[in-house]
């Protein structure tokens, strides 16, 4: 009876699994610029238009991409392949498709996001984040300790890594909130496929919402 009753609760949960997947929705941003620095801004202007964001913590924001502006060296310029990637269960897709057509004011930026394409998680052996932010831990080895930790605890197996430099040695990253919070890049190497998915599900550290601990 007992091998019974926990074939049928696998069976349930991968029923869940399958009706309730995670979907990433790609709008594509039209405009010129951005601030480089730009996550809590763009998740303040989300918000503004979707104000359930704020209690949903199964949602990740990708910050958008561009092409580094040389002159300036703080802002990125927009191009056609500008994306703004956002993360979260397929129930809460109708309430973020409502972006499609919208304007958001990014400090001086304004941006406008298109009609966004729909993907399921795919996995992936590698996956990189390019700022993962763990209160507490600004150095780089209490840092990797602590990503570590919280790997095990989503019983997770991979390699993990901080992203260097060229010399080999980690490179700090910051993201302004209300306050200059401290990071590193992370690489997630040797991920089976329900591994890869699970890393993408739920993403390392905090501030998911503000472009951080988001792998792809």
């Amino acid at each position: 009876m007992a091998i019974a009753q926990v074939g049928r609760e696998e069976q349930q949960e991968n029923i869940e699994l399958i009706q309730n997947p995670y979907i990433e929705l790609a709008f594509p941003v039209i405009g010129q610029s951005l601030p480089i620095d730009h996550g809590y801004q763009l998740y303040s202007a989300l918000k503004y238009k979707l104000m359930q964001l704020k209690d949903w913590d199964e949602v990740s924001i990708k910050t958008i991409s561009g092409k580094l502006d040389r002159n300036t060296r703080n802002q990125l310029n927009l191009t056609d392949r500008s994306k703004l990637l956002i993360r979260l269960p397929s129930e809460k897709v109708p309430f973020v498709y409502t972006f499609s057509g919208k304007s958001l004011t990014i400090g001086k930026h304004k941006i406008r996001l298109g009609i966004p394409e729909m993907n399921f998680l795919q996995p992936k052996s590698r996956l990189r984040s390019h700022i993962v932010v763990i209160r507490g831990y600004e150095e780089p080895n209490g840092f990797l300790e602590a990503a570590k930790r919280q790997i095990e605890i989503l019983n997770i197996k991979t390699d993990l890594k901080l992203i260097a430099k060229k010399d080999g040695t980690p490179k700090p990253k910051t993201i302004r909130v209300k306050q200059i919070l401290v990071g590193f890049g992370i690489e997630a190497n040797n991920l089976s496929e329900s591994d890869s998915i699970i890393l993408q599900e739920k993403g390392l550290g905090g501030k998911h919402k503000m472009g951080c601990g988001v792998f792809v």
